[in-house]
């Protein structure tokens, strides 16, 4: 019996091996893998599916262990889709599960869009992150729109144009939508080698210029620096009739319609040789912007022309040449469209505004030729001089603002630095005190003739460096950041500390001439209604953290 049992067992056992070695015998081996490509570019966020082919079809084993050589730059999911993550290069491999010999590999190339040697007419849309380097002057057509995504900067060869080397222009005649984020803003700049402190004031390409067929452009996280170059005879805008040869240089933005509609908000103005936004007409909402280091020998940070009609507020101002504000109705015309200026300046910070202006020129507002305008709940920082209207008793649109003006309710604090110009030594003007408390023959508070009083129940420093008036910023050299610097920190702060003076005693009653243009009917750029930030009942563009 135990004979019989080891004789099944062993047969059992030889059946065994045959079976195996007949297994063995009908397994189909992997011997090669093809991918769909080998090689792919991509933009970050985008993705590509990978195919892969097995030889032979009918391997027993399909299995695949799918890897990424940099998954910082590429990533790869078990059923071949790459995800581009960051610029660089990768390798994506598919490898056989049961031998690590046998792969197949697809080089990855992740970059963003380059658009290179681009002049004249532009138009359509230039995608997220692409760099547009300009080496002429470029325009958007009439009935045309350009619309620039996140992220993309727009490189202007200073070299400019022809043998005159014509500062480059980017005229508008179209539609112009600049659609940057906090995180990405658009950039409008020069090469990164020429972006230093020697060209600052250098005017290295011309600005942006919308002409008087542009109906309308947007201006959202965006960044536009280094320009300010001649207008001469072979500029777009000369040739335009916008500006004169010998006789002006462009600002970052222009624009020349009355009934165009503008809107700039959440940007930086910085490094211009001219104004950064002069408008000679339009709707506009200018909103919640950084400007500073702007103007060398002149210019203002906001200035406006006859034929606007504008709200400007919640902006920071540091550093103009000039002033903050120049409110004007130069050039008005009824007859043609281009009607009195009517301003609204709001909860603005201005700050060291006026020190680099020769004369006594300048210093924070100017409010002149008929320009209708209400500025109130700013804060005016060691600037050199009060808000001024020249001519006040003369109104019209060569000569004083308008008097239904409202300029009042303004806060001016002086800290306890000295200028050690001979101008300011000469002129007694060599504190923010003493510019806003000198015999200044365009101050009109003390209600003069008894027309209307000019500022009459603003907040003055009764000192240089009172410290009752300190605006008590959260992170800023009240008392020690020199009177004639433009040179901007990013660590500041201008946010107040609970217990500022600039939290009360701000005008509260806001209807009216203190009521915003565009506050409840916004304008509608692109296809969005965009409406002012509602008037604050504090002093400056920013409370409390």
């Amino acid at each position: 019996m135990k004979a019989k049992l080891v004789l099944m067992l062993s047969v059992i056992a030889l059946l065994s091996v045959f079976t195996a070695c007949e297994e063995k015998d009908n397994e189909v081996e992997l011997q090669g893998i093809t991918l769909s490509k080998t090689s792919v570019t991509l933009k970050p966020e985008q993705t590509e599916t990978l195919t892969a082919t097995l030889f032979p079809d009918n391997a027993t084993n399909k299995n695949l262990t799918w890897s990424s050589s940099a998954e910082n730059v590429a990533t790869i999911s078990n059923e071949g889709i790459v995800t581009a993550v960051g610029v660089g290069n990768a390798t994506i491999n598919a490898i056989a599960a049961n031998d690590p010999s046998i792969k197949a590999a697809c080089t990855v190339t992740v970059s963003w869009e380059s658009l290179n040697n681009v002049s004249g007419n532009v138009s359509g849309t230039w995608n997220k992150n692409t760099t547009v380097n300009i080496t002429g002057h470029i325009i958007v057509p009439e009935g045309q729109t350009l619309t620039i995504e996140e992220g993309v900067q727009i490189i202007f060869d200073d070299n400019g144009v022809g043998a005159n080397h014509t500062g480059i222009e980017f005229m508008v005649d179209g539609k112009l939508y600049c659609k940057g984020t906090a995180t990405n803003p658009v950039l409008f700049s020069v090469a990164s080698g020429k972006r230093t402190a020697a060209n600052t004031f250098g005017g290295l390409w011309g600005g942006i210029v919308a002409t008087a067929k542009c109906p309308e452009m947007l201006f959202d996280h965006v960044i536009i620096e280094y320009t300010g170059s001649d207008c001469i005879a072979t500029s777009p805008s000369v040739l335009a009739g916008i500006y004169t040869a010998g006789g002006d240089i462009t600002p970052h933005i222009t624009t020349n319609n009355p009934i165009g509609k503008y809107v700039i908000t959440n940007s930086t103005f910085r490094y211009g040789r001219s104004d950064a936004t002069y408008f000679m007409g339009g709707s506009a909402i200018i909103a919640n912007n950084t400007f500073y280091a702007i103007g060398e020998t002149g210019a203002e940070a906001i200035n406006m022309k006859a034929g606007c009609k504008v709200d400007a507020a919640f902006n920071l101002i540091f550093a103009p040449n000039t002033n903050g504000f120049k409110l004007s109705s130069s050039g008005q015309n009824d007859a043609a469209g281009r009607f009195q200026a009517l301003i609204k300046a709001y909860n603005n910070t201005i700050i060291n505004a006026g020190w680099r202006r020769d004369g006594v020129k300048g210093g924070s507002v100017y409010v002149e030729k008929g320009a209708k305008v209400s500025v109130f709940n700013n804060l005016i920082v060691n600037c050199k001089f009060m808000a001024m209207t020249p001519k006040w008793d003369t109104p019209s649109p060569s000569d004083g603002a308008d008097q239904a003006s409202k300029i009042d309710y303004n806060f001016y604090a002086s800290g306890s630095q000295q200028s050690a110009l001979t101008q300011d030594m000469q002129g007694n003007t060599q504190t923010a005190y003493a510019g806003y408390t000198s015999n200044n023959s365009n101050y009109w508070h003390d209600g003069r003739n008894n027309t209307p009083k000019v500022d009459e129940h603003s907040i003055i420093s009764a000192s240089a460096g009172d410290p009752a008036k300190d605006p008590k910023f959260v992170n800023y050299g009240f008392n020690t950041v020199p009177l004639n610097s433009y040179t901007f920190d990013n660590n500041w702060n201008f946010h107040v500390q609970s217990g500022s003076p600039v939290l009360s005693n701000a005008y509260g009653n806001f209807t009216g001439d203190f009521a915003p243009y565009f506050g409840t009917t916004g304008l509608n750029v692109g296809g969005t209604e965009y409406k002012t930030p509602a008037p604050a009942a504090h002093f400056g563009a920013f409370g409390t953290n």
